[in-house]
């Protein structure tokens, strides 16, 4: 049969140039935008093609976010990470944002502080707008509200408390995301500052999202400096950690690890025992047993991430021990490792096991202890 040729259709589309990314984009009160992102071109110039389409001036002010949960800020740096569909909104430049914030959580109204420092808690997840904010002294301003805080209100207990702790919660949580990018020194922090957010680790117990925070920045100034470890050594005990392992947050009970862990870790070799024998007398393997282990609920990875780390810290405690040789000239000690012998392996024994010849046991013997681990 004959065969027919199709003509080539000349209007296929193509795909588009890797360099060009479809996105829409979001401004308050005006329907979104639709429009191809050049990444060949400058940021700047991108963001001023936005702002001339809704007739925006002051371009510079401006600047491009993703649109959803995060609401992080695109840069330079991580302007390859948009991807074809996604959704931004044109916003207020960081460094405009950073003031704006600055501003707003001095404010003499309590309700417009109290919305100010949740933004602020919100914002400082990224890294771009947390330069900003530390630019200005922000981690300074938030310590200052840490350690004034409480007295400030104290008169106004009844009606501020549920606010202040709103307030301490975000405040906290705004200190926590800034210093966890790593752009402040952990060394800066005043005695005054430390001893408040110890005092936190009881005060506001009840209070998860405070007590969470507390011991987070705990951990972080015992891992992070050395003169902090023994500040904060002499302001927490075991004492004051112990009854957060007895609550059913697990998430308080991990960062309650994670505490002593850091302490254990950072304690001077001659003081790691004496931490050891602490947690000894305050019982706590048994209370990690009854109260995470057989719980009844799943342990997450970071739970058992931190009681691995404690099982490590406690049997490296054990090592000069098991690398101390035997005196063979001391009965005491050989009675032990026979009778250690014993119960590890005689029970399994046949009952006629005493019977053979002599070197047929001490071959035997020579086996079992070095099942044991001896040599």
């Amino acid at each position: 049969c004959p065969v027919v040729l199709a003509p080539v259709n000349s209007s296929v589309a193509m795909p588009p140039p890797a360099d060009i990314v479809k996105v829409a984009i979001e401004w308050p009160g005006a329907y979104p935008k639709l429009m191809e992102i050049d990444q060949k071109k400058p940021l700047s110039s991108i963001i001023k093609e936005v702002c001339d389409g809704w007739s925006l001036a002051n371009h510079d002010q401006f600047a491009l976010q993703h649109a959803d949960s995060s609401n992080f800020y695109i840069t330079e740096k991580n302007r390859n990470e948009i991807k074809n569909g996604a959704i931004l909104r044109l916003t207020t430049s960081p460094a405009q944002n950073a003031q704006q914030l600055h501003e707003r959580i001095q404010s003499s109204s309590m309700d417009a502080k109290l919305e100010a420092l949740k933004d602020l808690a919100n914002y400082s997840r990224d890294v771009t707008f947390a330069q900003e904010f530390i630019n200005l002294d922000g981690i300074s301003l938030l310590t200052q509200m840490v350690e004034s805080g409480t007295e400030r209100y104290q008169k106004l207990q009844k009606i501020m408390k549920p606010c202040f702790g709103d307030m301490l919660s975000f405040t906290l949580t705004a200190f926590v995301e800034l210093m966890d990018h790593g752009i402040v020194s952990w060394d800066t922090f005043s005695v005054a500052f430390i001893k408040k957010i110890a005092s936190y680790v009881n005060k506001f117990a009840s209070d998860i999202s405070i007590l969470q925070r507390s011991l987070a920045i705990l951990e972080s100034m015992v891992l992070n400096s050395h003169d902090l470890y023994q500040k904060v050594a002499q302001e927490i005990t075991i004492g004051q950690l112990i009854p957060h392992l007895q609550g059913t947050d697990q998430e308080i009970q991990t960062y309650t690890i994670a505490v002593i862990n850091a302490l254990f870790l950072k304690a001077p070799d001659d003081k790691r025992q004496e931490m050891a024998n602490i947690l000894a007398q305050k019982q706590l393997r048994s209370i990690i047993l009854t109260h995470v282990i057989r719980a009844q609920r799943a342990i997450n990875n970071e739970m058992a991430h931190q009681l691995y780390v404690l099982q490590v810290l406690t049997f490296n405690l054990l090592e000069d021990r098991m690398m101390t040789k035997m005196d063979p000239q001391d009965q005491a000690q050989r009675d032990i490792i026979f009778e250690l012998r014993r119960i590890a392996f005689d029970a399994e024994s046949e009952p006629n096991n005493s019977s053979g010849s002599i070197e047929k046991r001490k071959s035997m013997y020579t086996r079992d202890y070095k099942k044991l681990g001896f040599i």
